[in-house]
């Protein structure tokens, strides 16, 4: 270099120079590229791997799904909320049971009380826990929230459940007791025959009405503590709070139910594959319907709204809203009006030791 220095001219010299440094970015610019689709390649082929992978763990799903000494532990308990569209939700389970192999149970406790006793609470975690030929189960019932991990069993159910605007409810279930609905018509209600209009009553003081009714949301997702029942709890609704977040898979809202379905299917099609497609044209899911229900006026509402009850159970629903809204915000979009399930989002890569 230093001898061609001597023989060049200046001019030459820079251009020796100035191509040189070109041919170095040109080279440096290949090798980046190179990287680049080294790179890509790996990624390819870990995808392929990964593929390769779920395959064969999907032939094996497919194998034990219809396998009829498949070892499946999964049990859901949905604690149904009176007057939430639960039976709707519930027929959705009833017609899948069969063709996706999984158990529904109801729970019926004694005149509908949702809190059980210390003894039964024993009987029916136990039961639940170790009860295999049910598994796996979809139990239901009008059952305040119970934790299991006080019981000392291996396995722990997943929680779902619906709520509903606290007064629509409220409303939906003074009906519901005056005039049944068309699930079994010929049913006679308990307050069968009494005509007075929830605007009436609600007007005249009825305790049927009262906005200590308005109560009862946050007592399920509670549980079974005794300050749970105390109508007006704040330490109740800051404990509904916790367990709606920590200890429910997926709360869904009556008014947005088919996104509550849809979400569903996606995370657990072992039991809801096809929920979907069942409940926009499926007869059972809009049997249920409240006959004779009147919408109450403004000024009954207002004045229902000036309760603290009202202000506290409003929070837990628009609590729960809120969460199940942030859940559907990341697990479906929008296109032409029509909703649909996100496809899977994440993959692994480098993946040792490689995959034969």
């Amino acid at each position: 270099m230093a001898l061609l220095r001597i023989m060049m001219p200046p001019k030459f010299q820079l251009l020796a120079v100035l191509a040189f440094g070109v041919a170095m970015l040109l080279l440096e610019n290949q090798i980046q590229t190179l990287e680049e689709s080294r790179v890509r390649l790996e990624r390819t082929i870990a995808r392929h791997e990964v593929a390769e992978v779920e395959r064969r763990h999907n032939e094996d799903s497919v194998r034990e799904f219809f396998s009829p000494g498949e070892e499946d532990d999964t049990v859901i308990i949905y604690n149904r909320v009176p007057k939430t569209a639960s039976t709707s939700f519930t027929n959705i389970a009833y017609d899948l049971c069969g063709k996706n192999r999984f158990h529904v149970l109801h729970i019926n406790t004694t005149k509908n009380n949702p809190v059980m006793s210390l003894q039964d609470q024993v009987r029916f975690v136990r039961n639940v826990s170790s009860w295999r030929e049910m598994k796996p189960g979809f139990y239901h019932g009008h059952v305040a929230y119970l934790d299991f991990s006080k019981y000392s069993v291996k396995g722990k159910p997943m929680y779902v459940n619906v709520v509903r605007d606290p007064i629509e409810r409220l409303v939906s279930y003074y009906y519901f007791l005056r005039f049944g609905d068309d699930y079994r018509p010929g049913l006679r209600r308990r307050k069968q025959g009494d005509k007075k209009t929830f605007d009436e009553c609600v007007s005249s003081g009825g305790s049927d009405c009262a906005p200590e009714k308005l109560w009862l949301q946050i007592p399920f997702f509670c549980g079974h503590h005794s300050e749970c029942w105390n109508v007006g709890s704040r330490w109740a609704l800051d404990q509904a709070k916790y367990n709606l977040l920590n200890e429910y898979l997926l709360v869904g809202v009556t008014e947005e139910l088919e996104d509550f379905i849809m979400i569903l299917e996606a995370a657990l099609p072992r039991f809801f594959k096809g929920a979907t497609t069942l409940y926009r044209t499926g007869k059972k899911s809009h049997l249920r319907k409240t006959t004779e229900k009147k919408p109450p006026t403004k000024e009954t509402i207002t004045k229902l709204q000036q309760s603290d009850f009202w202000k506290m159970e409003n929070e837990f629903y628009e609590f729960a809203l809120e969460q199940f809204q942030f859940v559907r915000a990341h697990a479906v979009r929008e296109k032409d009006g029509e909703l649909y399930v996100l496809a899977q989002s994440f993959f692994y890569e480098k993946i040792y030791p490689k995959v034969n």
